[in-house]
């Protein structure tokens, strides 16, 4: 639980694009003039995203700091929104609208609202203004990013054979165990009492150690069932299928270090004392294209947008150069 307040500043809503990404390469040399509510909001939006801050509270080195991603961002901003390629995207003023009550839906009712807008120097239609903006640039910036050749077959079993290290699946170990807890307020749980009723319960499991892997899993889970003090008795003790780390150090290790269908030594967590299983053990691999096809399209498309988006910036950066 925490007691932190929610950050209901006006914000970007989605992320399709984050501008930052693109004005590290620098604002167009025809700055625009830093003023009005559609600045405003980069500054309040760069406040937010730096400090989860408004501007009214920020230190005079977090406001630099605001102010210099508020102008990349701007600029970022004001740079596409010259392009031709603006010129004929038309923003549905419901579309707006909905961007608008979505900002609205965060504070808990309209007077709030109006009182933080006023607080970060910004009213109402400031806002829609810059909500505007906003719109235009990311469909923009969407239109130029689909305009990209198609990722073909080709591509993606290129980057799965130059990446078999990403598609690499651990070794992973179906898992059993006993638990004994240890409280010395209780006369069975103390610590010697609680080692000598596992050692039993071990002993019992190692009576028939010809036994098949499936009837000593059996067995086991039978024993966990009867006395473990740990919820997956419910479950026969069973643990679930496990990649390394993901338990106790100490009983990563003890069932990391059996062979299927071993049991290990007694082994003492902050927890208590177990018994564990190996009930299964499914050696590291490669996953094969056909499992992994779709995450590879995905990000080669990602990919290929941004590199899209990037050359068509920076062309346009240079026409506005030449112009200038």
């Amino acid at each position: 639980m925490t007691n932190k307040q929610p950050d209901r500043r006006p914000k970007r809503r989605t992320e399709p694009l984050n501008q930052q990404q693109f004005s590290a390469q620098g604002a167009n040399d025809q700055s625009p003039i830093f003023q009005g509510p559609e600045y405003q909001y980069h500054l309040l939006r760069a406040a937010s995203e730096l400090f989860q801050s408004s501007i009214a509270t920020l230190k005079p080195e977090q406001y630099a700091e605001a102010e210099r991603q508020a102008k990349q961002t701007f600029s970022l901003e004001d740079l596409v929104l010259s392009s031709d390629e603006a010129g004929d995207v038309l923003i549905p003023d419901n579309q707006v609208q909905d961007a608008y009550q979505e900002v609205v839906g965060r504070y808990s009712d309209e007077h709030e609202f109006e009182a933080d807008l006023a607080k970060n120097r910004m009213d109402s239609t400031g806002l829609r203004l810059a909500l505007r903006r906003e719109l235009i640039f990311d469909a923009v910036m969407q239109r130029v990013g689909a305009a990209r050749d198609a990722i073909t077959e080709t591509d993606e079993r290129l980057f799965y054979e130059l990446h078999h290290a990403r598609f690499a699946a651990p070794e992973r170990r179906t898992a059993r165990h006993i638990l004994v807890t240890i409280n010395d307020d209780y006369d069975e749980n103390t610590r010697a009492a609680a080692r000598a009723r596992l050692e039993a319960i071990a002993d019992k499991l190692r009576v028939d150690t010809s036994a098949a892997n499936a009837d000593a899993v059996q067995r086991f889970a039978r024993q966990a069932r009867r006395h473990s003090e740990c919820p997956s008795a419910m479950d026969q003790g069973k643990i679930g299928t496990l990649i390394r780390g993901q338990l106790y150090p100490q009983v990563d290790a003890a069932l990391f270090a059996l062979d299927e269908g071993g049991i290990s030594g007694i082994v003492e967590s902050p927890l208590g004392l177990h018994l564990v299983l190996c009930e299964r053990i499914q050696p590291p691999r490669t996953l094969p294209f056909h499992q992994v096809r779709e995450r590879i399209h995905q990000a080669l498309e990602q990919r290929h947008r941004r590199e899209t988006q990037r050359a068509w910036l920076a062309e346009l950066r240079q026409r506005r150069s030449a112009v200038a």
